[in-house]
């Protein structure tokens, strides 16, 4: 469904906001770029697109 793929993203926005609003400097550009990662991965290989149809 749908619904299980925008979930990710969601969460993935809110920890970006979090990240953008806490973190300073370099933390927060690997921050960023770890947990877009993360969230391709589990879109595409964990449970999201791999699985949609």
């Amino acid at each position: 469904m749908v619904i299980e793929q925008i979930i990710p993203i969601l969460i993935a926005v809110v920890l970006i906001a979090v990240a953008w609003k806490v973190l300073k400097g370099v933390v927060r550009t690997i921050a960023l770029a770890v947990i877009l990662a993360a969230v391709a991965v589990f879109v595409f290989y964990g449970g999201g697109l791999a699985h949609a149809g």
